[in-house]
């Protein structure tokens, strides 16, 4: 399984709901998620939600019922998708109180160019997802860089290998509608109109990620930097410079600022001098956003 998983996490995990925690809008994200989901989970449970609130059941509830358990995560890169598919996974078993398994499919295999064997891959990939289901497990795999396998079959440089490991990938989704919830599926990509178009009509829920707003910049930097000493003045100095207005329209990703600005300010502060705002306004002013992938 080394070769096709880069990891098998079990759920419920402590240092993935820690790390949660970090997330700015992670809640909203999570009742997105969670409450599509939970119709796939619970059938029985919708069905007596219908008859009791309107005393029938309703039409829509048999094609609710039949949706995929696809969860496609969009967004520019740096904007903490892989992230935010770990702790939505771990979150979910923790409401159900179920246990889990998180299981992320291997960029490094796809990179090495094996196009005649990706069919195979994805085979493989879903046949050990079906393997950790049971009764009281939830079992997630993620597709990272989902762009890679999924590639829309209208591209012409397409070869038939790929477009065939693109059937075999729809064909396994479509199986896992008879898992009733208990297998569920992320997709993460920087490019969603790369993806084939069979592939995003089957997802359940197209969860976009953006660039951190203002507010988001500045609960960032608040929560990231508490105990600090930075007055609020100092904080809407660091979300301005930090926005796109100052970037040449292209603000800083959340990793940006949490893995390379303040780190970065850190390491010129250590170990003689405490953090400070003059620290972090140079480290900015050095480190460009992430350019956008298009």
């Amino acid at each position: 399984m080394t070769t096709i998983f880069d990891n098998i996490l079990e759920l419920p995990d402590r240092a993935i709901q820690e790390r949660s925690k970090a997330l700015i809008g992670f809640d909203n994200r999570f009742d997105r998620v969670f409450g599509n989901l939970r119709l796939l989970i619970d059938p029985d449970g919708l069905k007596e939600w219908s008859l009791k609130q309107h005393g029938v059941e309703l039409p829509a509830i048999a094609h609710l019922t039949d949706r995929h358990p696809l969860v496609i995560l969009a967004g520019d890169v740096g904007t903490g998708k892989t992230v935010s598919a770990e702790a939505i996974a771990d979150r979910a078993v923790r409401e159900l109180g179920r246990e889990g398994f998180f299981l992320r499919l291997s960029t490094r295999v796809r990179g090495e160019g094996l196009h005649g064997q990706m069919g195979g891959l994805v085979n493989d990939a879903f046949a050990q997802l079906k393997e950790q289901v049971g009764k009281k497990r939830i079992a997630f795999l993620l597709i990272d860089e989902a762009d890679a396998i999924a590639s829309s079959r209208s591209t012409l440089q397409m070869h038939q290998e790929e477009k065939a490991a693109v059937n075999t990938l729809i064909q396994k989704l479509d199986e896992m509608r008879d898992m009733k919830g208990r297998a569920i599926v992320f997709m993460s990509t920087n490019r969603l109109n790369f993806l084939d178009e069979a592939i995003v009509r089957r997802a359940a829920v197209v969860l976009e990620f953006s660039r951190p707003s203002a507010s988001e910049r500045a609960e960032l930097f608040t929560t990231y930097l508490e105990g600090a000493g930075l007055l609020k003045k100092d904080i809407i100095e660091l979300v301005a410079l930090t926005g796109p207005e100052q970037n040449d329209g292209l603000g800083h990703t959340f990793s940006d600022i949490t893995l390379r600005v303040i780190p970065e300010a850190v390491a010129l502060c250590f170990p003689d001098m405490k953090l400070t705002l003059a620290a972090l306004v140079e480290t900015i002013q050095r480190v460009n956003p992430s350019p956008k992938i298009k």
